[in-house]
């Protein structure tokens, strides 16, 4: 059967452009619908926009070091949060426009609408501005993301999420972030530094747990110092509104009291109402796609990547992703993705950054007593003079049969910038000694994680 193209992707996130651009420049006749917005998630209401707003928030701590190093700055600073948004919607919409051009060059056939599949080869497109059309394509690939959720609490719809946040028209005087992950800890830091009077609710006692357990609690420690609220062991029984004023009642009987609640607890892969069913594409429990290691579905022709198939939801993920489908397809079928040591952010403030095992999983695989700790805790340079009383901690997980370095771990300044780089030493296998061998770059913060010599007790 002929079809009209080689591949039809449903999704114009950064996973579903990579593999079009990609499958194109390979060959392929290649088209692409996204029904919101071109860049998905990431450059849209995700990564981008985030550490836009983070870049903004850590000017409040500047002008107040700045002192320090013999400025004086007249008057009180004064923030304008519909200059930041209109800045930064405009640089989106740069963005945007960037992506479109991107597939255009390659060839690949753009489409403004919502695509559903009808069958295993067909894909129904309504567009825009409301016309419909079918398509047929030999191969599929579905790339459609993820969607912040709300728990089911009375008043939720009081509440936003993270997507709401980049379009506030003001910005709140008090603030209640929920949540525990990286997006709540990012937004509490991003609220805070405005000049929000933030709190963050957590149910849990500690935040990122999904990181090594140290760098959570030294997190908010910090964040602490810089005037977030914590509420740890928290639940929220319900949200009411009283005026323009939110109650936020917890399962303790405490009564909070906000401007803006965000909640930061969970996204879900977005993967309803695609019309899978009818094609035959398999979710597992948690409502993702089930894909095997080459990123097929339960129908052969059919492909997922990104956050819809909830493996590891990070940008760099599914555009690499993205890449091992369009090669598997039209390209060197031997290409891969390795999951090991993928480096991460977090534009919290301050920053954290991680690579490799935590000290537990490197535990659980070596033993007990078959991993050696180095770790740092010290006050960054600048402070010396800001008289900022922030600090920053560095942590090296070491296998001690190989003398592999298995994880670097940081909380500070530039954290994720850092970061980056000791991932490629590990992708490498780098041992301690190698780590030891290596002259730092003086003085930096970084050089701390080469001429850390002594274990941790």
């Amino acid at each position: 059967m002929t079809h009209q193209f080689d591949l039809f992707v449903i999704g114009g996130g950064s996973g579903g452009v990579r593999a079009a651009r990609f499958a194109a420049t390979l060959g392929a006749k290649v088209a692409i619908a996204e029904e919101r917005y071109w860049g998905g998630t990431c450059v849209n209401v995700g990564c981008v926009p985030k550490k836009l707003l983070s870049y903004a928030a850590h000017c409040h701590a500047e002008f107040a070091d700045a002192a320090g190093f013999g400025w004086t700055v007249d008057g009180s600073p004064r923030f304008d949060w519909p200059t930041l948004i209109a800045n930064k919607n405009r640089e989106i919409e740069r963005l945007n426009g960037v992506y479109r051009r991107v597939l255009s060059i390659a060839g690949v056939t753009l489409l403004d609408g919502r695509a559903t599949l009808v069958d295993a080869h067909t894909v129904r497109v309504v567009l825009s501005d409301g016309q419909e059309q079918i398509h047929t394509a030999k191969h599929i690939l579905i790339a459609t993301g993820g969607w912040p959720v709300k728990p089911a609490i009375p008043g939720a719809e009081h509440a936003i999420t993270s997507n709401d946040a980049f379009f506030l028209r003001e910005l709140p005087k008090r603030a209640i972030v929920v949540g525990g992950g990286y997006i709540a800890v990012e937004f509490a830091s991003i609220f805070n530094g405005l000049g929000a009077q933030t709190t963050l609710l957590h149910r849990g006692t500690a935040v990122l747990k999904e990181f090594d357990h140290e760098l959570g609690p030294f997190l908010t420690s910090e964040m602490a110092k810089n005037g977030v609220q914590l509420a740890f062991s928290g639940s929220i029984a319900r949200i009411t509104k009283s005026g323009a004023a939110l109650q936020v009642a917890l399962q303790s009987g405490a009564i909070l009291e906000a401007d803006c609640v965000l909640f930061a607890t969970g996204r879900a892969p977005n993967a309803h109402g695609l019309g899978l069913e009818a094609a035959g594409v398999n979710l597992n429990a948690k409502g993702a796609i089930e894909v095997n290691p080459g990123f097929q579905t339960s129908v052969r022709h059919i492909y997922a990547i990104g956050d819809v198939i909830d493996r590891v939801a990070l940008t760099p993920v599914a555009t690499a992703e993205g890449m091992v489908v369009a090669h598997h397809l039209f390209g060197n079928k031997a290409r891969q993705i390795s999951y090991d040591n993928i480096a991460t952010a977090v534009f919290s403030h301050p920053n954290v950054g991680s690579v490799g095992l935590s000290e537990t999983a490197a535990r659980a695989k070596a033993g007990a007593d078959g991993v050696t700790i180095f770790r740092s805790t010290f006050t960054p340079m600048k402070h010396s003079l800001s008289g900022r009383s922030e600090k920053t901690l560095m942590k090296l997980v070491v296998e001690r049969s190989t003398d592999r370095v298995l994880g670097v771990h940081m909380v500070g300044p530039d954290a994720g910038e850092i970061i980056q780089g000791f991932a490629v030493a590990l992708n490498c296998g780098a041992t301690k000694a190698q780590f030891d061998a290596t002259i730092g770059i003086h003085p930096t913060a970084a050089e701390e994680f080469v001429t850390m010599r002594e274990p941790a007790a």
